[in-house]
């Protein structure tokens, strides 16, 4: 009888354990990022900015980069793992799981990303114009000379790299860290999109940034172009994503680009234009073709499938941690 109550015991904390995760990624599923509320990563680039305009001058700037690169990760990850241990103490241990349905909610950004795909191909049904406006809103680079076929090729790009960065990566780092864990790295990935760049003002003092990024991808993008495979149902493309995804400048954005790339059997990469600066990116792919709707539909289902076994492999791993 005692064994009984025990399992059952184990059975309720486990379910327990994985509703904040269900309801957050359930949430983000139906609203996507929720445009009228506060959002972390908004306040996050205030930070990184404030500390950027004030630090980014003078001597000693990949220290001081460095310095508010590591500051503000820590600070992310000690305030969230304090909020929610304030909660579980002085209120309940149910105010700390509702936080974490939160925290999961906005950390997550497949949906989101997928409408502002979508948005692009719609956009360019519409007009060219409309397809680079568009698309500017979800890249980096200077949109306003691409062809509708490099506009295509860039939110598709996108739509891999940000699998990756938008959920395959959180959901890594909430399963080994909990969600301090998740939020810290969002801090990482914002810190990244915002200085990491190798432009005059950015080589010295967002090099850290840049470089924590690196490290806090590396498995995640792998893992993220290992689901992609596995999801489309052709394991053979693990060559081939092998092969292509150190092409990249970045150590690790080529491997979800490389899987995509050889599902969809095209071709990724050449030059692009940041801050009025040309990159010339390495071809990822041999098969430069016109890329359609049909393509962009099927890249979608594979990022769906994707993070749905990745939500299933988080569940594993944190019933058995």
């Amino acid at each position: 009888m005692p064994s009984t109550c025990s399992s059952h015991q184990e059975m309720n904390n486990w379910i327990i354990a994985i509703l904040p995760l269900l309801a957050g990624w359930l949430l983000d599923l139906l609203i996507g990022d929720p445009q009228r509320l506060p959002h972390p990563v908004v306040w996050f680039g205030k930070m990184i900015s404030f500390g950027e305009h004030r630090l980014n001058k003078g001597r000693h700037r990949i220290l001081k980069g460095a310095l508010l690169s590591l500051i503000l990760i820590v600070l992310v990850f000690l305030a969230t793992w304090f909020m929610r241990s304030l909660l579980t103490t002085y209120i309940s241990p149910l105010a700390s799981y509702i936080l974490d349905a939160i925290i999961i909610f906005y950390c997550l950004a497949g949906t989101t990303l997928i409408r502002e795909v979508r948005a692009v191909f719609l956009a360019l049904e519409r007009s060219l114009d409309e397809g680079r406006k568009q698309v500017a809103r979800i890249v980096g680079r200077d949109t306003s000379e691409l062809s509708a076929q490099e506009v295509r090729t860039a939110a598709l790009e996108t739509l891999a790299e940000n699998l990756s960065d938008g959920v395959i990566a959180p959901l890594f780092w909430l399963a080994l860290l909990g969600t301090p864990g998740m939020l810290a790295y969002k801090m990482v990935n914002t810190l990244d999109s915002m200085i990491g760049y190798k432009t005059e003002r950015y080589k010295d003092f967002g090099c850290w940034a840049a470089h924590i990024d690196d490290v806090a991808n590396y498995i995640p993008a792998r893992l993220t172009a290992l689901l992609m495979v596995v999801a489309s149902g052709r394991p053979r493309l693990l060559r081939f994503v092998w092969k292509n995804g150190r092409k990249h400048a970045s150590p690790n954005s080529g491997y979800p680009e490389a899987a995509l790339a050889g599902i969809l059997d095209c071709r990724f990469g050449g030059p692009h234009s940041y801050f009025g600066q040309i990159f010339d990116k390495p071809y990822i792919g041999d098969h430069e073709r016109p890329l359609t709707t049909a393509d962009m539909k099927k890249a979608v289902r594979v990022n769906r499938t994707a993070e749905v076994m990745m939500v299933c492999l988080v569940i594993l791993v944190r019933s058995i941690l």
